[in-house]
């Protein structure tokens, strides 16, 4: 399936996130070709919505003209980004909440739902995860599972992630990383 996004940006983009053999750039389960246009989704057979396709392309759109930059190495909530503590709520109930309903009782498949798309295990909460996004942002979620008291999940980005996308896409690429986890896990469930 291809996507709509301007050969210019493409290049641009596959100079930012060093596309592998033939151009080909893989993150968050989706394998795009950066000389084509052409789009697939490694998480299912399904044809890819409509409007993730949009919100994809506008999120590549809006990271194209960045300059990859040294990570701060220093993770902050999405409240402390630039203008974020506004839309904090908001981001909370769609990219947050989530996680917390869909893992708070197995925090071991939140591990193996992000490896299946290169997150990496992290040693804090009850399950933890790296997950590269775009090239230079990554979002790192800890889940505390449920007990005696409900599920939690903080979600955390490098501080310089704000050079790459604007607030308000980084809680859109949050949603679509959230939405990704979700579908790992129901694909991980189905195989079993």
């Amino acid at each position: 399936m291809k996507f709509e996004i301007k050969p210019e940006e493409l290049q641009r983009i596959s100079k930012l996130v060093k596309a592998e053999k033939g151009n080909i750039y893989c993150f968050l389960g989706y394998t795009i070709n950066l000389e084509t246009s052409e789009l697939s989704d490694l998480l299912s057979d399904d044809t890819i919505p409509d409007i993730e396709t949009q919100v994809l392309a506008i999120l590549m759109s809006h990271y194209s003209p960045s300059d990859i930059i040294l990570k701060a190495d220093k993770l902050i909530k999405y409240g402390d980004l630039p203008g974020g503590h506004a839309y904090e709520k908001a981001f909370t109930q769609r990219a947050v909440q989530p996680i917390a309903e869909a893992f708070g009782e197995k925090p071991a498949e939140l591990i193996r739902a992000a490896k299946l798309f290169g997150g990496i295990a992290l040693e804090v909460g009850d399950a933890a995860v790296d997950i590269p996004t775009f090239n230079g942002i990554r979002l790192v979620y800890i889940l505390w599972a449920k007990g005696e008291f409900p599920a939690s999940v903080t979600v955390l980005y490098d501080e310089s992630a704000s050079q790459y996308l604007p607030t308000e896409d980084l809680a859109v690429l949050a949603e679509l990383t959230t939405s990704r986890l979700l579908r790992a896990q129901t694909k991980i469930r189905n195989s079993i």
